[in-house]
């Protein structure tokens, strides 16, 4: 992941949580530009402030990089709730899922 494609998810991620950059600069505990700072390019976290940043947004570091799943946080959600489904009823979720991601090709 480049400079540009970090902060590029860290906006995502912030505003999919409904936070300012303020606010979620202060909830971590740095002065109320961190984030902007960050999401401008012209600084990057240290590691131990990249996982505050992570925790603030609830998301692992591995599903901040993952790109490929835009809103991770429900992704996990959903994961967790499908383990509690029977068989029967995964498979059934799996057919939906399966007719609504053709229907968006």
């Amino acid at each position: 992941m480049y400079e540009e494609d970090f902060v590029r998810r860290l906006a995502q991620l912030r505003v999919k949580k409904g936070v300012s950059a303020r606010d979620m600069s202060l909830s971590i505990g740095q002065n109320p530009g961190y984030i902007n700072t960050i999401e401008n390019g012209k600084a990057f976290p240290t590691m131990v402030n990249f996982f505050y940043i992570c925790d603030f947004l609830g998301v692992t570091p591995q599903e901040f990089f993952d790109t490929g799943v835009p809103d991770p946080v429900a992704f996990k959600k959903l994961s967790e709730q499908i383990k509690h489904l029977p068989p029967e009823q995964v498979s059934a979720l799996l057919t939906i899922v399966d007719g609504l991601t053709k229907a968006e090709l």
